[in-house]
C-alpha cells in the first residue's frame, strides 16, 4: 500500500520515494520531482464533487500514477489487481482450470460450466466443475457435485460440523450453529456474539436473523431483536442459497 503525503509535505521535500513491490519482489525505488509542472497544488477546497465515487477513484488513481512513476509492467499489474477486486465484489467467478480465464456461470444452480475460450481454441465443448475446478464428469445440470472423486462442498461440510454458540444478549438463544450461509446470497458468515441477533451480509448487504435465518424485516414482525424467535433456532443448513440478482 502506498500512502500519499499531503501536498504541503510534497512541496517541502526534494523528492518523495514510495517503495513498490510486485509479487513480493522489491522493485527499484521511484523519485518524485516536486518541480513537475503537471502537478498543481492549491490551498483551498477541492473542486471535485466528493459525492461522486467515480470522479474520486479516477482522480486518486491518476494522482497515484504521477507520484509513483510506475513502469508499464507495474501499471499493468496494478490495474489487473484492481479489476480482479472489482469483479469479485460484484459477481462470482472461477478460473477455468485449463486456460485460467475467469468465468461467470449463467445458471447459478448448475455446477457444470462451459469455458468459451477453451471451447473456441479446441473447436469442441470444454466444461469444468464450478465446485472442484476439474474437467466435468457425469451428466449436466447438477447442483450437488460432479462425478470426480473428492468433489464436495466445503461450506456444506462446515455447516454440519461447526460448533454451537450462545448469544449472551439475546434471551433464550443458548445453542445456535456458529456459522451460517446468508439466506440471500449464500455467503458464509459468523456472529460476533455481541448485541442483537440480526447481522448484515457483507456481500449482498441484506440483514437477516442469525437464529431463524429469516430476513430482518420478516423476523422483526413476530419477535424482538433481543429475544428468541417464535420458530426457534433454524436447523443446520444443508444447501447453499442461490443469489438471484435483480
Amino acid at each position: 500500500e502506498v500512502k500519499l503525503p499531503p501536498p504541503s509535505a510534497l512541496l517541502r521535500k526534494s523528492c518523495w520515494i514510495p517503495k513498490m513491490s510486485i509479487c513480493g519482489q522489491d522493485q527499484v525505488e521511484k523519485k518524485y520531482d516536486p518541480l513537475d509542472t503537471t502537478l498543481k497544488f492549491v490551498n483551498r477546497e477541492d473542486d471535485l464533487d466528493s459525492s461522486c465515487k467515480i470522479c474520486f477513484i479516477f482522480t486518486e488513481y491518476n494522482l497515484y500514477l504521477v507520484l509513483a512513476d510506475l513502469t508499464v509492467e507495474e501499471m499493468q499489474h496494478f490495474e489487473e489487481s484492481m479489476a480482479r477486486l472489482a469483479l469479485a465484489d460484484h459477481c462470482e467467478v472461477q478460473p477455468c482450470p485449463q486456460c485460467k480465464t475467469d468465468v461467470e456461470r449463467k445458471n447459478l444452480s448448475n455446477l457444470c460450466v462451459q469455458c468459451v475460450v477453451c471451447t473456441a481454441d479446441q473447436k469442441k465443448k470444454y466444461q469444468f466443475c464450478w465446485q472442484c475446478l476439474k474437467p466435468w464428469k457425469g451428466s449436466g445440470l447438477r447442483s450437488d457435485r460432479c462425478d470426480n472423486d473428492g468433489c464436495e462442498n466445503k461450506d456444506l461440510q462446515l455447516m454440519q460440523t461447526c460448533k454451537t454458540i450462545s448469544l449472551p444478549e439475546v434471551e433464550g438463544v443458548t445453542s445456535c450453529p456458529s456459522i451460517r450461509l446468508c439466506p440471500t446470497c449464500g455467503l458464509r458468515v459468523e456472529h460476533n456474539r455481541k448485541y442483537c441477533k440480526n447481522i448484515k451480509c457483507p456481500r449482498c448487504k441484506m440483514e437477516f436473523c442469525f437464529v431463524c435465518l429469516k430476513l430482518k424485516r420478516e423476523c422483526s414482525q413476530t419477535s424482538s431483536p433481543y429475544r428468541m424467535c417464535p420458530s426457534g433456532v433454524a436447523p443446520r443448513q444443508t444447501s447453499i442459497p442461490v443469489w438471484r440478482k435483480t
